[in-house]
């Protein structure tokens, strides 16, 4: 039976474990690019517009499973480069899931040890789907396709003319044009909004004016009432007895 235990364990997993897991996943490629050279990399954490930039590591508003590598070009190039680089994040999970595992054989960790076993389960989990060659959804190879095509081939095979790594440069002009497009989108709806609230006020200023000239109607209708009732009580008073 789900309890509530369960949906506590949900969230922990949902909000805390997968994002870092994630984040150490795309760390992986991090750390190997730098060993062969990198220019302009680039770890983005989360997706929507940007909170701060601090450094290679881009903040965005929206945090929860989307975080991603880029970089613009390596130094080191080359079949046994690029092997490693696609090779990094399944190391990552890879030796923190063995270390943590180690430590809890050890009885270092027996405090939190379902936290740290559904951690391990998780890290694992990705790693599973990036050795077993296969394509995404969107056609595009995991990083156990790329690396056994370049371990066969020497190259990628598949049709994708995009690398599966973006540059760095090109997601920041995207990023850019992105943000342009929404203050565009923000600033019709403002005038939306302004051109609506113009109306409203014009329609109130209107119904107004015209329960002004109503109440001016009614005033002078009672006026009027009441003048020709003066005229009768003067005109019965000036009668003969």
């Amino acid at each position: 039976m789900f309890g509530l235990a369960d949906l506590v364990a949900l969230v922990i997993s949902a909000f805390i474990i997968l994002p870092v897991v994630v984040f150490l996943r795309e760390m992986g490629y991090v750390i190997v690019s730098m060993l062969l050279g990198v220019k302009n990399p680039r770890l983005t954490v989360g997706s929507g517009p940007r909170i701060i930039k601090i450094g290679m590591f881009d903040i965005r508003k929206y945090y929860h499973l989307y975080s991603w590598f880029s970089y613009d070009s390596l130094k080191r190039e080359g079949k046994f480069a690029y092997i490693m680089l696609y090779a990094g994040p399944i190391l990552m999970n890879v030796i923190v899931a063995l270390v943590i595992n180690a430590m809890l054989a050890n009885d270092m960790l027996e405090e939190y040890t379902t936290f740290w076993n559904r951690f391990i389960f998780y890290a694992f989990y990705y790693v599973l789907f990036d050795v077993v060659p296969m394509k995404t959804a969107n056609g595009m190879p995991n990083n156990g396709l790329i690396i056994y095509e370049m371990l066969r081939y020497g190259k990628r095979t598949d049709y994708n003319e995009e690398p599966f790594i973006p540059g760095t440069s090109e997601v920041e002009e995207q990023y850019q044009e992105e943000m342009e497009k929404i203050e565009e989108v923000k600033e019709h709806q403002k005038d939306v909004a302004e051109e609506n609230a113009d109306t409203k006020n014009e329609e109130k200023q209107r119904k107004a004016e015209i329960e002004k000239d109503k109440q001016e109607d009614i005033e002078e209708l009672e006026e009027a009432g009441e003048h020709e009732q003066a005229k009768k009580d003067k005109h019965e008073e000036s009668k003969p007895e």
